[in-house]
């Protein structure tokens, strides 16, 4: 069933959702600064092109409190513009009972998108 799903995703937007993600990432990466942001943005748009089946793990904090600091860095960067957007298409994604499954992943990808650094997909 996940396989289907994905595949209805990636046809109704999950793939421009991952290619948006994939460019900022790339784009973040041309500075020594934004490696970090760029790394967690491309674990976005991997999730973001196949998100049924995936898990989210929260693999504490291996840095101390370096990761919890990145994460406030990361909400100005981008963290917050990239979950309201998630909020707004979960929000409309469940609106309609066959949406419900959609709107749940974007709620998924809204919480990777506020808090990557910490997290990781499997």
């Amino acid at each position: 069933m996940n396989i289907l799903l994905n595949i209805i995703w990636v046809v109704f937007g999950g793939l421009m959702i991952a290619v948006e993600y994939a460019l900022s990432s790339i784009a973040m990466m041309l500075t020594i600064i934004g490696i970090p942001f760029g790394l967690q943005t491309m674990k976005l748009a991997a999730l973001a092109l196949w998100p049924f089946g995936a898990k989210i793990v929260d693999a504490g904090f291996p840095s101390g409190c370096i990761a919890g600091l990145i994460n406030v860095i990361w909400w100005f960067v981008g963290g917050i513009p990239i979950a309201l957007t998630h909020l707004g298409w979960g929000l409309i994604f469940c609106i309609t009972i066959v949406g419900i499954p959609f709107g749940m992943q974007h709620f998924k990808l809204m919480r990777l998108a506020m808090f990557p650094f910490g997290n990781s997909v499997s």
